[in-house]
């Protein structure tokens, strides 16, 4: 028996026979062409192909997976006819005479690593993705087909050195049993489908990667990150334990849709969800969370190349508020800074970017971006139950005059006869020493609270949340942050306002119980993380 670790970005356990993929990739020639412009005419071509087949991927992926994941391939088209990029391929072609293949490798390993030098791992993430356009552009060029041909007549658990979303979409979900692979991340969008697929994944198994596996049993363990080649008969017997356990878990878990989250004496708790984009809200229904406790707007900012309008953000906002119906739906100002940096908001190089230029600061300095995304958010609020949630709130006077400006731009709306809801709650986050220490203060100026642990941690303990070295240091079960969660929760409660939490902790359910004895009127998790959370809170 062979042991390999790796990080488990899927639950679930699936025992089987390996398939290894071969997703290598190959070396591309460079040639010199005699007729350049021919060259790029050849490149325009296969370009166009490749946008078909994206366009059949995407129709595919909406039919198994619904609109949400089938936006991936949305994205990759727009990458394919991105300006820059194009110019930058059709400029080597034209200056260098060299062939289309080579210029098209030679600008994806470009725009690659500059997404993967980005600060933000969402933008990293982007890194691959323009490396699977780009290999399917090339693969058109030399006539090779794409995908993976899942036609062996079995079920298996695919082996990879890495998988691109649009492989991943293409493999035969019938005879996928879960994924590995020796590279990727855990906010690629293959993890992602893999989650969405209820798959068990693994990824970063590196160097473990072994082809000569294809064949071979093995035993993968989505939530550990472990995997067994060969295993023993003792282990074998273990796992076939835990898989029968956990699927009875799920099907278990699904009958707890519809019955409300509250403890065996009465106690109860509004169980919301966690998003960050609209396709989101799929997930959230299927897991039947109560609400959106904390839509993250910034993706809107993060998945642009410019300021996004006030327009653009109209529509998102109305999608998630009218498919939510009368749940609410808590929106959080944008959140730009620290570990999210975007490009077009020229934000100068930060020595502590954790401390610096970020969130309520940049949109009370640069009102006239916070104004366009308030406009849409009270536009919005009339097609659903809308509250409005500001980031990294440290004084009374930051309420204050984010308010301020939230009472011009209902006045602009007024004066051009433009519905909203006139009574909209208006929250903020409790991530920050100073919030706690002022909570009496600053429930007095708002309609409610909402903690999010990560940051809370974070300073509470000067711990930065991004250095992998502190990990022993960072613990969010410390007595401190414990004690700055009760806090906020009494603060709230002495002005007659709510207050939940909206970090990463509220999924922990070695503290539910401490939550619940605390008095915290709401939760809001990753959808996958609903049901589990109502299921610790009704056996309470």
């Amino acid at each position: 028996m062979r042991t390999m670790q790796g990080t488990g970005v899927s639950a679930g356990i699936a025992i089987g026979e390996i398939r290894v993929l071969d997703t290598a990739e190959h070396a591309v020639e460079r040639r010199v062409v005699d007729d350049p412009q021919a060259e790029v005419e050849r490149f325009r071509a296969a370009r166009d192909t490749a946008v078909d087949q994206l366009k059949r991927l995407r129709d595919k992926t909406a039919a198994e997976f619904g609109e949400g994941k089938a936006e991936l391939f949305d994205t990759h088209q727009l990458m394919l006819q991105d300006p820059d990029y194009v110019e930058s391929i059709e400029d080597l072609i034209t200056q260098s005479k060299v062939n289309a293949e080579f210029a098209v490798n030679s600008t994806a390993e470009q725009f690659a690593a500059m997404f993967a030098a980005m600060d933000n791992s969402y933008m990293q993430a982007r890194a691959a993705d323009v490396k699977d356009v780009s290999r399917r552009v090339i693969n058109v060029l030399e006539g090779r087909g794409v995908g993976a041909d899942q036609d062996d007549g079995g079920s298996r658990i695919i082996l990879a050195e890495d998988l691109a979303p649009s492989e991943t979409v293409q493999l035969d979900r019938s005879k996928v049993l879960g994924f590995v692979t020796a590279k990727g991340s855990a906010n690629s969008h293959t993890a992602i489908l893999a989650r969405t697929m209820g798959l068990p994944a693994i990824i970063g198994i590196g160097d473990a990667f072994n082809p000569e596996d294809d064949g071979h049993v093995a035993v993968i363990d989505g939530a550990s990150g472990m995997v067994f080649v060969d295993p023993d008969e003792a282990t074998l017997t273990e796992y076939q334990g835990k898989k029968a356990k956990y699927e009875e878990h799920l099907r278990l878990l699904q009958e707890l849709k519809g019955k409300p989250t509250e403890t065996k004496d009465g106690q109860r708790v509004r169980l919301y969800a966690n998003i960050g984009r609209p396709s989101d809200v799929t997930a959230v229904l299927a897991n039947d969370a109560e609400g959106i406790g904390l839509f993250r707007s910034e993706f809107l900012y993060l998945e642009s190349e410019d300021y996004p309008t006030e327009e653009f953000q109209f529509e998102a906002y109305k999608e998630v508020a009218q498919k939510m119906g009368d749940r609410l739906v808590v929106i959080r100002t944008l959140d730009i800074g620290a570990d999210k940096q975007v490009g077009y908001f020229n934000l100068e190089h930060e020595s502590n970017p954790a401390l610096g230029y970020r969130a309520i600061r940049i949109c009370l300095t640069r009102p006239e971006i916070f104004k366009v995304q308030l406009r849409a958010l009270l536009r919005a609020s009339v097609y659903g139950n809308i509250a409005i949630m500001l980031p990294m709130i440290t004084s009374v006077q930051e309420v204050r005059d984010a308010k301020k400006i939230l009472e011009e731009v209902k006045d602009e709306l007024r004066g051009e006869h433009i519905d909203f809801n006139e009574h909209i709650q208006v929250g903020i986050m409790i991530e920050t020493p100073a919030s706690v220490i002022m909570a009496d203060e600053l429930a007095a100026e708002v309609d409610f609270f909402s903690i999010g642990t990560n940051d809370l941690t974070q300073y509470t303990l000067a711990c930065d949340r991004q250095n992998p070295n502190l990990g022993r240091f960072a613990d969010p079960h410390s007595p401190a942050v414990l004690r700055m969660i009760r806090m906020a929760t009494e603060a709230a409660h002495r002005h007659n306002i709510w207050c939940g939490i909206c970090g990463e902790l509220g999924a922990d359910l070695s503290l539910t119980d401490t939550f619940l004895e605390i008095g915290l009127d709401e939760l809001s998790v990753s959808p996958t993380s609903v049901l589990p959370l109502r299921d610790a809170i009704r056996n309470h």
